[in-house]
């Protein structure tokens, strides 16, 4: 079977379960440079909406994945960067609400949706997930080192704006990471804006992958209950769960452990290998991280995996 170009997966997700990824952007075109993204740094730093991926192949490959009994639980416009940067990311959705009969998913850093046509297209989602990890335009610049048009007001007015135009289920995201956003202060400061936006649900992350900057720590489970019992709702905790979904999940860990004993690999080396997309690669690099089996290393501003030993050690420099 030809390769998918635009879609990925279904890759497991302890919110989503099985999802199928949709790839709008290359790797990696965001409105951000966050510190503690899996993905590393962003080469191509835009708020320029645009035709990344043309509408009509993605169509395409969802079409012939379905067509060739493809299952799911949910589409999810995600992968390789910030999906609303994708000028027809609403025919996108449109489509796989009409012609899949999966939920669509979008998975949005929510920084252009102070743009009315962005807010129009995000509509059709049935679950939109935003985040925030600021709560000023210094922590802003601080965590998520946003494009210099970006304005932090703006932003948030514009999550508050969507929650009151959407009908489906809105979820925010918030990203803790140890010495930056995590004092008690903070926490409480993007709780009480977390509040005025009204989300279904909050959920709390924190770098349990290898994240762009090697300085970024972890925040420990004891830390994040506690920070969890600040927000209205209360945050629930998604970071450091387990996401095997069957014995595919442990063939394609097997075959990356077996690749890194021979020597350390970057995500993209690994990808490029397997055929995966990065985001799936960053998954199965997750759980072998948490349970010491691959270790990482930054090397040159990039970051390589290599074969741990079962036993936890720190990444080195």
């Amino acid at each position: 079977m030809q390769r998918y170009r635009h879609i990925f997966g279904p890759v497991p997700s302890r919110r989503l379960g099985r999802s199928l990824g949709v790839d709008l952007t290359p790797l990696k075109t965001c409105t951000l440079d966050c510190v503690f993204c899996q993905l590393g740094h962003t080469s191509h730093k835009t708020i320029e909406r645009r035709e990344y991926m043309p509408a009509a192949e993605v169509k395409s490959e969802l079409s012939r994945w379905h067509e060739e009994g493809g299952q799911a639980d949910h589409i999810t416009l995600s992968g390789s960067g910030e999906p609303t940067l994708h000028s027809g990311f609403c025919d996108i959705l449109t489509f796989i609400k009409k012609k899949i009969p999966f939920p669509a998913v979008l998975l949005s850093n929510g920084t252009l949706f102070w743009l009315a046509d962005v807010r129009e297209a995000a509509l059709p989602a049935e679950i939109v997930k935003l985040s925030l990890s600021a709560w000023d335009p210094i922590s802003f610049r601080q965590i998520n080192r946003p494009h210099p048009e970006l304005n932090f007001h703006l932003y948030i007015a514009g999550l508050r704006t969507f929650r009151k135009m959407f009908s489906g289920k809105l979820w925010l995201e918030v990203f803790l990471v140890e010495g930056v956003n995590i004092s008690p202060e903070g926490v409480k400061h993007i709780a009480r804006i977390a509040e005025t936006i009204a989300p279904d649900e909050i959920h709390l992350n924190t770098a349990v992958r290898p994240p762009a900057e090697r300085s970024v720590l972890p925040v420990d489970q004891g830390s994040m209950e506690e920070r969890a019992e600040l927000f209205r709702p209360r945050a629930t905790i998604i970071a450091g769960f387990p996401t095997r979904c069957g014995a595919n999940i442990e063939a394609n860990e097997n075959s990356i452990m077996d690749m890194l004993r021979r020597r350390p690999c970057t995500s993209r080396q690994i990808a490029n290998a397997f055929d995966m997309h990065v985001n799936e690669v960053s998954k199965y690099i997750g759980d072998l991280s948490r349970s010491h089996r691959v270790h990482s290393e930054y090397r040159d501003g990039e970051i390589y995996f290599k074969a741990g030993n079962g036993k936890e050690g720190p990444a080195s420099s």
